[in-house]
């Protein structure tokens, strides 16, 4: 596996880049709400007008990743999965081309401080591909994992630190991002604290 750099421009640099350049992005700061669920996971949920609040969404995700978060990427063909995938990945540095790995089932990147893989199960045809294929042992590791597609694997694959779901609602899309472990719990309360500073007041529930 490769040895995590440091890439340029910075990773703040890119979110204020993906958000400043976006008007919609307002929208999606009015709409976040945070809130606690009877299970003790935490919830953000977020109308996206239109695929740059995707992006912005990704990019504002991207400062709080650490080693060894597991994230599950869940919505039918369409929703803006891998499109999230890109804005985070841009915002951590990442230049080249962002595509979901439907064939090859991982794309690994190496950006800032971390190594991120992005897999994508949509092709499985029974679970027990996951562990013909030698995939759990970059669960083990201590990069970041991005599934898309993750109930084609299950059970098997690891519970997730993050749960973002995606569906089509008012002429763009819904999300709602649960974390579900202490990690998964962090994550989702400091994003709500990135996306108050940086634009207009937001009401939590």
């Amino acid at each position: 596996k490769a040895t995590p750099s440091i890439a340029t421009p910075s990773a703040s640099e890119k979110l204020s880049a993906a958000i400043n350049d976006e008007d919609s992005m307002i929208e999606l700061l009015n709409a976040a709400k945070v809130q606690a669920s009877d299970d003790n996971d935490v919830r953000l949920c977020a109308h996206l007008p239109a695929e740059a609040d995707t992006e912005a969404l990704g990019a504002a995700l991207a400062p709080l990743l650490r080693p060894r978060l597991n994230i599950w990427l869940l919505g039918n063909l369409g929703m803006g999965k891998t499109t999230l995938t890109r804005g985070l990945l841009r915002a951590l540095g990442h230049e080249g081309k962002v595509k979901s790995p439907t064939y090859t089932l991982i794309e690994p990147y190496v950006v800032s401080r971390l190594n991120l893989y992005h897999f994508d199960f949509y092709r499985f045809n029974s679970p027990e591909e996951y562990l013909d294929a030698g995939l759990d042992e970059y669960f083990a590791d201590q990069g970041v994992c991005i599934v898309e597609w993750p109930q084609k694997a299950l059970p098997h694959l690891p519970s997730p630190d993050l749960e973002i779901q995606l569906e089509v609602r008012d002429g763009g899309r819904f999300v709602e991002i649960y974390g579900h472990t202490d990690a998964g719990r962090t994550c989702v309360t400091e994003l709500m604290k990135a996306l108050r500073a940086i634009g207009p007041t937001l009401t939590a529930d």
